[in-house]
């Protein structure tokens, strides 16, 4: 099974090279059906409303709840490549495996995700990143937990190593021949039926401590906070200095692409405002786009320690933004005091580990609030009772309003549970694929809400493992409870 190369919200990861990029009139005919099939939903006047609705939403006015589902790594679950695709070419499956999740939204999930009449293709880049990369040990695409060995040593940490010497400055190249090849390959694809716009994810966030994690160790970095803070600072000054070149060498080059329309940004939620330069084809600069910024692995590390090291760096990168997210899984309460001072800061993601009642009263009327609930019990009375629950809030019979509700969950897969296409894989292959208790990133349902003091709500939670309940999810079928073994 090939892994589905689109990240949150559906947006391609990579684009293809000039090899890839060809198209057979098999492989064209069947897009352009499911391509007729997306731009007719898109048609529908309450797709416009959604987009109103979103834009309302994060531009602080008060709108009716939100509910928007991602579920992320999921869909390799639910849409395995080898069972879905009809198109035979290597870019026409990816291509084909995009329009089938934006019609599972419109047919089987139908949360307040927009459809459009649109078709979104990457550049086909290369970006250096750090110059310096971690060992890893597992294979993550093949199911498996992974661990790394770091390659900065605590002996070069002793020796003051030359961070600038092994650190590099990101330098990022595009490939016009390939991208221009598929392009208009994509025009003449969909042209008349969706239009075609440019979309690259340059980054997930500007991140600072997972390369620093991801060069010394979750467990050294901890330690360098008090054993070798000037060096620590050093390493953090120079990915705010890679950073900021990076922004630079994008908008000196026309390459940034919008993030401010139906657009998945930060840890939750869509982009979709008008507070920014929405209108632009090309941003004129990072002021025209969202930023995103977080710091989980700094979670157990003092607020103040926070506001020393990490926040300063993260300060000069916001300063670039016309609008800022931050936060993930990090709990934001404890330093909620310095977080709050980002420069043009919107939205703010709660996870399970912040105070959330006290989170509420912090956000008050100024930002937007991405609340995290979780089930502990994989129950199917325990996702009705979630069920019935979402449906009062939403329905407005309480203050707590929901905005949305992601489920993004990577699971370890029960193949005792009727598993349709995926029935094949026996215990021993998904004991291989996954490990009998290997965890994985993503395990967690999420509520999101938006500005209005919140009452103590907290749902606790536990991995689901059923992957043919989720499929039944995405099919738009109600789960049931399991049938009885002594049934009739």
């Amino acid at each position: 099974m090939r892994f589905d190369q689109c990240t949150n919200g559906n947006i391609f990861m990579h684009g293809w090279t000039k090899e890839q990029a060809v198209m057979s009139d098999h492989d064209k005919a069947i897009l352009q059906e499911l391509a007729k099939k997306m731009a007719a939903y898109a048609a529908r006047p309450e797709e416009e409303a959604r987009i109103q609705l979103w834009r309302d939403h994060n531009d602080l006015k008060d709108t009716r709840p939100l509910i928007y589902i991602d579920l992320e790594n999921v869909w390799n679950e639910l849409l395995p490549m080898e069972f879905t695709c009809q198109c035979e070419g290597e870019m026409a499956q990816e291509w084909e495996m995009w329009l089938h999740k934006e019609l599972i939204y419109a047919e089987k999930i139908k949360c307040d995700k927009p459809i459009e009449a649109k078709f979104y293709i990457p550049y086909q880049a290369h970006n250096t990143m750090w110059g310096v990369e971690k060992k890893v040990i597992g294979d993550v695409k093949g199911g498996e937990a992974i661990t790394w060995e770091s390659p900065i040593t605590d002996d070069m940490m002793e020796d003051d190593f030359d961070v600038k010497e092994l650190i590099k400055i990101p330098q990022i190249t595009i490939d016009w021949e390939a991208t221009e090849a598929y392009t208009a390959i994509a025009h003449d694809v969909f042209d008349g039926i969706l239009t075609v716009e440019r979309r690259h994810w340059w980054w997930w966030g500007l991140e600072l401590t997972h390369p620093y994690a991801d060069l010394r160790g979750l467990e050294n970095m901890l330690y360098d906070f008090y054993d070798y803070d000037e060096k620590m600072h050093e390493i953090l000054g120079r990915f705010t200095e890679g950073y900021l070149a990076m922004i630079d060498f994008l908008e000196k080059n026309k390459l940034f692409t919008p993030n401010t329309g139906n657009c998945y940004v930060g840890s939750g939620g869509l982009g979709i405002t008008g507070d920014l330069n929405a209108a632009a084809a090309v941003p004129n600069s990072a002021m025209d786009i969202w930023g995103f910024h977080e710091s989980q692995e700094t979670s157990e590390v003092s607020p103040e320690m926070f506001a020393e090291f990490v926040l300063p760096y993260q300060m000069k990168l916001a300063e670039r933004f016309g609008l800022n997210y931050y936060g993930c899984c990090e709990g934001l309460d404890r330093r909620w005091d310095y977080v709050k001072n980002l420069p043009r800061l919107r939205r703010v993601s709660v996870s399970q580990w912040a105070d959330i009642p006290k989170m509420s009263e912090l956000l008050g009327g100024d930002f937007a609030g991405l609340f995290r609930i979780n089930l502990r019990e994989p129950s199917f009375e325990r996702l009705g009772k979630l069920g019935r629950l979402l449906r009062r809030r939403v329905d407005g019979q309480d203050e707590l309003a929901a905005d949305l509700f992601r489920l993004e969950t990577e699971l370890l897969v029960d193949p005792e549970d009727e598993l349709q296409g995926l029935a094949r894989r026996g215990r021993g292959n998904v004991d291989k694929r996954f490990g009998r208790n290997a965890k994985r990133r993503c395990d967690s349902f999420h509520l999101i809400f938006p500005r209005r003091p919140v009452s103590e709500f907290v749902v606790p939670y536990r991995r689901i493992r059923q992957t043919a309940l989720l499929r039944k999810i995405a099919l738009g079928k109600t789960p049931g409870p399991p049938a009885r073994a002594d049934a009739a």
